[in-house]
């Protein structure tokens, strides 16, 4: 049997990527000064970053039902004989339930996981997916084994500037103005469905970034205490950051972390747009198995 594992950009898998292991990826819309753009497809990472500290009007949206479903007929036209779709967390976006709803029309051939991730952690259930498809398991059971294994991870984000939350209606100004003042930068958690203050930090980036890798190794003690270190997989991430942030940052990681499968990816225009320039994340996944 012939299956097409497909996600979207929030994964952070590039279509060059994607080409080269095999899987295939939506691109997520983008909205600057009301014109629809397409992540990785018309509009590059640089041009993104540009538009967003710019102060032109950013925002994104779920990619439109024909487009999805355009997606799917292409694929079966191609050969395939089901489809295995990973869409960013049911709790985040709607699209992964629209996605549900117009997948009945294809029962038994088309499988829409919500295994409720993001970004590293998404991206590793896409992974996850492949190979299972390569060891030859059906559509049925790879949606099944994503959906049992959705919270053998954890997310956690810390952003450098709250003018994005305020913008986006997260915060108040008020409390942004007391925050920069303050020079308090929050750290933000996924734990399942959805994003969630976890903690403050005061002071910088650099303390940001160790309050995570904190919070990640009580987490491994608390919740996953039999893991082993190559059954984790840690996912650095960030929002326009520079070679020289991305070095530093998966540096950090490596020395708290060693042992594990350790990868970067950049944040999707989706999470950006609300986090700014200058954000940093890590994720990390459990292979149960």
């Amino acid at each position: 049997m012939k299956i097409a594992i497909l996600t979207d950009t929030n994964s952070g898998i590039s279509k060059e990527e994607a080409e080269n292991k095999g899987i295939y990826v939506i691109p997520m819309p983008v909205l600057i000064d009301g014109e629809v753009f397409y992540e990785g497809e018309n509009l590059t990472e640089e041009e993104f970053y540009r538009a967003l500290t710019s102060g032109k009007d950013v925002s994104t949206s779920q990619p439109s039902p024909a487009d999805v479903m355009d997606t799917w007929e292409d694929l079966f036209e191609m050969g395939y004989d089901q489809i295995v779709y990973i869409p960013m967390s049911s709790g985040l976006s709607g699209s992964c339930m629209a996605a549900k709803g117009f997948a009945r029309e294809y029962e038994g051939k088309l499988f829409v996981v919500d295994n409720h991730r993001i970004s590293v952690t998404m991206r590793q259930s896409v992974m996850k997916a492949k190979q299972l498809a390569d060891q030859g398991l059906d559509g049925k059971e790879i949606c099944e084994k994503l959906e049992s294994d959705a919270y053998n991870a954890t997310i956690y984000v810390s952003v450098n500037t709250l003018e994005y939350l305020k913008k986006g209606g997260r915060i108040t100004p008020a409390v942004a103005t007391i925050a920069t003042v303050l020079s308090i930068k929050p750290v933000l958690s996924i734990q399942g469905e959805k994003l969630e203050p976890f903690t403050k930090v005061r002071g910088t980036m650099k303390k940001c970034e160790e309050k995570m890798i904190d919070a990640c190794k009580k987490d491994l003690i608390s919740r996953f205490p039999n893991a082993k270190p190559n059954q984790l997989h840690i996912g650095g991430a960030g929002a326009g950051l520079n070679s020289e942030e991305i070095a530093q940052w998966m540096e950090m990681l490596e020395q708290n972390f060693p042992g594990t499968d350790l990868f970067y990816n950049s944040l999707s225009a989706s999470i950006s747009t609300h986090t700014g320039p200058g954000a940093i994340g890590i994720g990390i996944t459990i292979d149960m198995d």
